[in-house]
């Protein structure tokens, strides 16, 4: 999951990309890095398709909703904010303006705000448009809402790219909790006793090649977008508040 080549070997290319994963339970068959692993595994899939530099993981983030399990670990949104920034400002200084931000976790709220303060130098991938067209894609049964957490797309996902990780029990361990509305509030423990939502017995390494297919093909309507915000809104705005100037005091652009 970590990248491994050299600096020497960094692509010169203007788009990073950062797995965002989490460190929280997924039943008692999948690992509480699962998150972790799908963002990763999302990231390095879209690295061999499309220009782009990958970065190591963030590996915990904001989990608070599943603290009634053990090995669960969060860090509040600000600091997952103050944390995505900085990585996004030390790329910048670096000569990389642009940043993806590869998610692997629902709860991640905050992410959504981060990417939007950017003025169009980052985006958040996938979305739920991407994610849906995966399910669609790898013939994924259960729907988005109904296929929550450690259900038939993570599960296949899992299945196609790491196989070894997970643990025998998946094919029993179907939970469905339709009417979640107090999750915020409650967290997860009233709606599951297991930690699962949704029906890992659907699951299938094929449904997770497919979906991973169709994400790396819908990555490129992603990057586009991100390259077609041209120089970076990041950029003028820094040259609007502290422009350069010549030697008569004419404001270079």
């Amino acid at each position: 999951m970590l990248p491994m080549h050299t600096s020497s070997e960094e692509p010169d290319v203007p788009v990073a990309v950062l797995p965002i994963g989490s460190h929280e339970q997924h039943g008692p068959f999948l690992p509480l890095a699962t998150d972790t692993v799908i963002a990763c595994t999302v990231a390095r899939e879209i690295a061999k398709a499309h220009p782009v530099r990958t970065l190591p993981p963030v590996t915990i983030s904001c989990s608070h909703e599943h603290a009634a399990w053990p090995g669960t670990v969060s860090i509040s949104a600000a600091t997952l904010h103050a944390v995505v920034r900085d990585v996004a400002e030390s790329l910048r200084r670096s000569g990389v303006p642009k940043l993806v931000l590869v998610n692997g976790h629902g709860g991640n709220y905050v992410l959504g705000n981060v990417v939007q303060e950017a003025h169009g130098d980052m985006a958040l991938f996938p979305g739920p448009d991407e994610w849906a067209e995966a399910r669609t894609a790898a013939g994924v049964e259960t729907s988005n809402d109904a296929d929550m957490h450690a259900g038939e797309l993570e599960t296949s996902i899992l299945l196609h790219a790491h196989p070894e990780l997970v643990r025998d029990g998946y094919e029993t361990a179907d939970h469905l909790a339709g009417d979640r509305r107090h999750l915020l509030t409650a967290g997860m423990a009233p709606y599951t006793a297991s930690g699962v939502i949704g029906r890992p017995s659907l699951a299938d390494a094929g449904k997770g090649r497919d979906a991973l297919r169709s994400l790396v093909a819908a990555f490129g309507d992603c990057l586009a977008a991100l390259q077609q915000q041209g120089r970076g809104a990041g950029q003028a705005r820094d040259e609007r508040e502290h422009p350069v100037h010549d030697g008569d005091g004419e404001a270079l652009r």
